[in-house]
């Protein structure tokens, strides 16, 4: 029998009863989220950004557990257990500890830190009690344990090597072990303030992007540059043969900033000041993010091959935020010796949700997994009566196509026609990427269609690449990977085939990879026969698939936020279940849609330091 921590104590958790609910919530640093679980079974699980519409939000997920339990039929009195994410205590601990470490240095963070957490913080179990309005014993599972069991328990492995890597939880920053059957057990850990997952936010920090936000931007502008910086990188890092790392600390302020990630030495060493905020970019600030990603990218294959020949596993399970590096994974899979990898698609720390609900009941109760994640689709979706009365609400105009294949035949038309098509249909995704549940869709042949999408709708950097989906039957003529290999949730990056590349220019990046998403009818049901439909009309069985919204917002999740992002954009046409609207050419106003966006961005919080966290 396991136990958990529960308020600071000790204690065995039993398992009574036939049915079994267990809700897991992560909050309080960024991208909170809940997930329920039955009988061992995902039941629903979304961020509470969806619901919030503030991006990243880190507060209590209260309006995510509202979803999670009237989508499980329940209320909070039916939840058998309640884990949460991490150990307050724990990392209060590393807070004091850092904090005392670099006295008087830390004295902002002090004022910070302190009464945030005297106040709340480690009050977390009381806190969440009087907002559940429950009195129920919450359980706590260590953070990058609850990022490990979000990745294996649900994988389709019975056994697997897991690594973990992210920012900081209490202590650890990235940490291995190996699962089987219900069973975790973490090997060895790196500890605050060696971390590969902060390097990476200075590198995000230094290029003035935000923090916790856009690190895939740094993934996306790296091929542009050249690796000119990796020998400075080098001396920021020192980087051992089994991937484990000493950051050079003169050259990082995260042990006593609340505010910066890097040092002036940072800047002295590479021979520019930070870049501002949407000023432009220049081929210093393209060197530089390709030569952080080459570096992030070899400590994780270095990590990841140690591991592979520590544990002669065969499958490998990723979590954490930096699991969400898709460029990272793919040379993970091709040159660390695993043959299988798979990685959940909320992989950071709304994961941990996910996780801690699967350890408690299979880990910590000895119940037999008997779920794996297949697709992502797990938060709210909407009948077609309910969107025909939101829509009717909003007085909009519309067509009801009851045929499904006149409504596939009418939408790849508009896509192959050069439309871009907002599709919204089924459970939301849970987690950042759009999978065809709530996505943007276009031709993928057509050369400018980059262009036209960040024209209407993503008024985002134009370096930024957009994802394939393909027919997973159909991938590997199309992208150097084996046939039937499954790529559901976009987290590995192939290379384009090089004879497909001038008949997918609209997604092959400038390093000639794709950001692959497979698609197969058993879960992904209508995006499949979409793809299939456009696929007949055209000889290609792949689509343009990016995220439903603008910049600096949440993907749409209520078809309310669908019909408000479709007449404030360009987008040409909404297709919300059985409902298709379209629009007159010239109708938007880009520029005020441009300034918009921009303004929500700037108006995005920069992450808490792990300081205060």
């Amino acid at each position: 029998m396991y136990s958990l921590e529960v308020r600071g104590a000790g204690v065995r958790v039993e398992s009574f009863g036939i049915e079994m609910n267990i809700l897991g919530i992560s909050c309080y640093y960024h991208d909170s989220g809940a997930a329920l679980v039955r009988d061992g079974r995902l039941i629903a699980a979304a961020e509470e950004e969806r619901f919030t519409r503030k991006k990243h939000d880190f507060g209590f997920p209260e309006k995510a557990i509202e979803y999670c339990l009237r989508e499980g039929g329940i209320t909070i009195d039916q939840v058998d257990h309640i884990g949460f994410y991490e150990k307050p205590l724990v990392k209060f601990n590393r807070i004091l500890e850092t904090i005392l470490a670099d006295w008087p240095l830390t004295y902002r963070p002090w004022l910070t830190a302190t009464p945030l957490w005297l106040a709340h913080r480690l009050r977390i179990g009381h806190e969440i009690q009087n907002k559940l309005g429950t009195d129920k014993d919450i359980l706590y599972c260590q953070h990058h344990l609850s990022h490990a069991a979000s990745a294996f328990l649900v994988s389709p492995f019975e056994e697997a090597a897991i690594l973990t890597a992210d920012g900081v939880g209490e202590w650890t920053t990235t940490a291995w072990g190996v699962g089987r059957g219900t069973d975790i057990e973490m090997h060895k850990e790196l500890r605050f303030p060696h971390s590969v997952g902060l390097l990476f936010s200075a590198i995000t920090a230094y290029l003035g992007f935000k923090v916790n936000d856009a690190e895939w931007k740094v993934m996306g502008l790296a091929p542009y540059g050249k690796p000119k910086y990796f020998d400075q990188f080098r001396q920021v890092v020192d980087l051992r043969d089994d991937g484990s790392i000493r950051l050079n600390l003169k050259y990082f302020a995260h042990t006593h900033s609340t505010e910066r990630t890097f040092t002036r030495r940072w800047e002295e060493l590479f021979g520019q000041p930070q870049r501002p905020a949407e000023s432009p970019l220049t081929d210093f600030h393209r060197d530089i993010a390709c030569s952080g990603q080459k570096i992030v990218e070899e400590i994780m294959v270095r990590m990841a091959t140690h591991i592979h020949q520590q544990t002669g596993q065969s499958n490998l399970c990723v979590a954490g935020g930096v699991g969400l590096n898709c460029v990272a994974n793919w040379r993970i899979l091709q040159e660390s010796g695993f043959k299988n990898i798979f990685i959940q698609p909320a992989a950071g720390d709304s994961g941990g949700a996910l996780g801690t609900a699967f350890y408690i009941y299979n880990t910590v109760l000895k119940n037999p997994r008997v779920f794996r994640m297949d697709h992502a689709c797990w938060g709210p979706g909407f009948t077609d009566e309910e969107i025909r009365t939101a829509l009717d609400a909003a007085e909009a105009a519309y067509e009801c196509i009851e045929d499904e294949a006149e409504l596939l035949d009418r939408t790849a038309d508009m896509i192959a026609g050069g439309k871009v098509v907002a599709w919204f249909q089924g459970r939301l995704e849970f987690g950042p990427r759009a999978l065809g549940a709530r996505s943007l869709l276009a031709d993928p042949r057509n050369p400018k269609m980059k262009d036209i999408i960040n024209a209407k709708v993503k008024f985002r950097e134009a370096f930024r690449p957009f994802a394939p989906a393909v027919l997973k039957e159909h991938a590997h003529e199309y992208f150097e990977m084996p046939p039937g290999m499954d790529m559901p949730f976009m987290l590995l990056v192939p290379k384009v085939r090089p004879e497909q590349r001038s008949v997918l220019p609209a997604v092959t990046h400038e390093d000639g990879t794709g950001r692959v998403q497979t698609v197969t009818e058993e879960h992904n049901g209508r995006f499949y026969r979409l793809i299939r439909t456009f696929g007949r009309k055209t000889g290609v069985p792949v689509v343009i698939n990016t995220s439903f919204n603008v910049r600096g917002e949440p993907i749409v999740c209520t078809p309310k936020d669908a019909y408000h992002t479709f007449v404030n954009t360009g987008i040409d046409a909404l297709v919300m279940g059985n409902c298709v609207l379209t629009r007159k050419p010239g109708e938007v106003d880009f520029e005020a849609g441009m300034k918009r966006s921009v303004e929500l961005e700037r108006g995005l919080k920069t992450a808490q330091s792990v300081t205060v966290r």
